[in-house]
């Protein structure tokens, strides 16, 4: 099943090949042409040129969709949408040319129990009938209902029918600033269901699970995952016939043999299908009512399952995201209208401002390094778009350039850096190769952070300790990593207090509990450790075992290779190759408030040498 990479703007397989000019003709060479081949020319015309596919430099990309009545019920679900081009002077649009293909996703959510089912609405062109009726689902008593929208050229206009666009409450954009390949209706109604019901208990969000790289799964809201759209399009597949389009269901697939999968070029897509596929991760999925029960991933599946497992940095829609700008600039307005739809928090909440240039930093950190980690099981993955690149590998790596260039974020303008992946491409412009230099770029100042088994990438962002949530930052100026959990962080350059030398040992007050969280960092110099995708070491923070002999084991993980170091309480020779030192917090009930009640710093220095010295306001035990 193909996944097209999505033609933004400039960006996709429709600028890879463009027609060719035709040559001029003196009238006097057409003296002499036969009649027959006069006819053939023709038929050629009349026969061909209509099936010229998604790759014509002359394809109307701006299409409207005419969304059916009440488009909420069970009768509005199974009634198909309608494609029209927005403007006829620029040509046909048409539900089977896979670069005007646009996409309907439905979900309900069962107010009662929590639990979620998809629909997927049928889109057709408008005037002609589906290949196979479309099946009418069979909704919970009071179901809230919620649509997403998908599109394969540049900008789907959504169009009211017997005022469905205020039936369904849908949403195309700010006033007259559509989004572009992306719309919704009811989805906050939606989501707002479906986070109480996770509050209460009723609906379980499953975890993310580990991927083949060692690394967490990743969500939507990764920026290895992301580009300059996030969050956009759908999940949704349709059939294609010689007699018109149908829902994907075993009962089509079973009556239309013949029939072609046109798919939705979307990040959710990549993800659930291409990317957890090659990584050995599982997509949330939940029954189709179009298919009898048959699991399907989704898009409001992907944005609570990255909300409840958010990673640290999260992505979220920036001012930047060309679809959230409006005539060039940026709307503050028409982001949170978009966060709305895909469930994140608006600008102002959770300390994020949208601020484009760190969108950008975070971007260049995380995802090459990523993607160069993967690259072991992404090379020999098909491409979601042959007519872009030539294996997962190379999609991702011309993917990333497009959204950081100046057709996308225009992060290398924003950042006044390069991209660090140079991409090699045929005489076709497909990508056929890709080298990433993390030396040029990328976040090779700073190490990633393993705490308690979660990445924190360039050990910069939030993360859980005891329940507190602790803020983690890299001083590339200091070379150091600070963790500051409810209070003031002791800023690089201020009195800091003394450190403890690596060889000593500091006794733990009788009465005090056992601390927990360890941060262990360790050196660039040190073969011994497994380097991390950026070529640093991992700091690792896990927690002690509270047994009366303390134990500490620390295992860093990346690609195949695991190394694991266990110290018990004794001292450290300074002749050890690899030093590991132990910050830690107590963990166990009965002293949590204690510790929470006190400001914690943590900071830990990384020296060009290759000595760690660490400084603790309360405590500090050497391993």
């Amino acid at each position: 099943m193909r996944t097209p990479t999505k033609p933004k703007r400039s960006v996709g397989p429709d600028t890879s090949l463009k027609r060719k000019r035709q040559k001029r003709f003196s009238p006097l060479m057409l003296i002499g042409i036969s009649v027959p081949l006069l006819v053939i020319i023709v038929a050629g015309i009349i026969f061909v040129v209509p099936r010229i596919n998604s790759h014509a430099a002359n394809v109307n990309a701006d299409c409207t969709l005419i969304v059916p009545p009440n488009p909420l019920s069970a009768q509005g679900l199974a009634t198909p949408y309608q494609l029209v081009a927005t403007d006829p002077n620029a040509g046909p649009c048409n539900e089977a040319n896979a670069g005007q293909a646009a996409f309907v996703q439905g979900a309900v959510i069962n107010p009662r129990n929590g639990q979620i089912s998809i629909y997927n609405p049928l889109v057709v062109d408008k005037g002609t009938q589906p290949t196979a009726k479309p099946v009418v689902p069979n909704l919970p008593a009071n179901g809230v209902v919620a649509l997403w929208f998908g599109f394969n050229g540049n900008n789907l206009t959504l169009k009211g029918m017997n005022n469905s666009l205020a039936a369904g409450r849908c949403t195309n954009g700010n006033n007259n600033s559509i989004f572009g390949q992306f719309a919704y209706c009811n989805a906050r109604e939606f989501f707002a269901v479906a986070n109480f019901a996770i509050r209460r208990g009723q609906l379980q969000v499953p975890a993310l699970g580990t991927a083949a790289d060692g690394m967490p799964c990743p969500t939507v809201r990764d920026f290895s995952v992301i580009d300059m759209d996030q969050s956009d399009n759908v999940t949704t597949t349709y059939l294609v016939t010689a007699n018109g389009i149908a829902q994907n269901n075993a009962a089509n697939l079973a009556a239309m043999q013949n029939a072609q999968a046109q798919t939705n070029a979307s990040d959710n897509r990549l993800l659930s299908v291409a990317l957890d596929g090659a990584l050995n991760c599982q997509p949330w999925t939940a029954p189709d009512l179009a298919d009898n029960g048959k699991m399907v991933p989704a898009l409001p599946l992907n944005e609570l399952q990255a909300a409840a497992h958010p990673p640290t940095p999260m992505a979220v829609v920036p001012l930047g995201d060309p679809m959230v700008l409006n005539n060039g600039n940026h709307d503050q307005n028409k982001v949170n209208l978009y966060r709305r739809g895909v469930d994140q928090k608006l600008i102002g909440q959770g300390g994020d401002n949208g601020n484009t240039i760190t969108y950008c930093k975070n971007y260049l950190n995380i995802a090459p390094a990523r993607i160069q980690l993967d690259a072991q099981f992404t090379k020999n993955k098909p491409s979601p778009d042959p007519a872009a690149a030539n294996s997962l590998f190379t999609f991702l790596a011309q993917r990333f350039n497009a959204g950081f260039g100046d057709g996308g974020l225009n992060c290398a303008k924003l950042l006044n850096m390069q991209s660090p992946i140079k991409v090699t491409t045929d005489g076709n412009g497909v990508a056929i190769d890709a080298t990433i230099n993390l030396g040029n770029g990328g976040n090779t100042g700073a190490p990633n952070c393993s705490v308690n088994g979660t990445v924190i990438n360039g050990c910069t962002g939030t993360t859980t300790i005891n329940n507190q949530t602790c803020q983690v930052s890299f001083d590339k100026a200091t070379n150091q990593v600070n963790i500051n959990c409810g209070g003031n962080q002791t800023q690089p350059g201020q009195n800091q207090p003394t450190p403890v030398p690596p060889t000593q040992q500091t006794p733990v007050p009788q009465g005090q509990p056992t601390p927990t969280p360890q941060v262990q960092p360790t050196q660039p110099g040190q073969s011994q450790m497994t380097p991390t995708p950026q070529g640093q070491q991992t700091p690792t923070a896990q927690n002690s075992q509270p047994q009366g002999q303390q134990q500490s084991s620390t295992t860093t993980t990346t690609g195949t290779t695991t190394q694991t170091t266990q110290a018990q309480n004794q001292q450290v020779p300074t002749s050890t190759a690899v030093q590991t030192q132990s910050l830690q917090i107590p963990a166990n009930a009965a002293t949590q408030t204690q510790t929470q009640q006190q400001t914690t710093t943590n900071t830990t220095q990384m020296s060009t040498e290759g000595t760690t010295t660490t400084s603790h306001k309360q405590m500090l035990k050497m391993n």
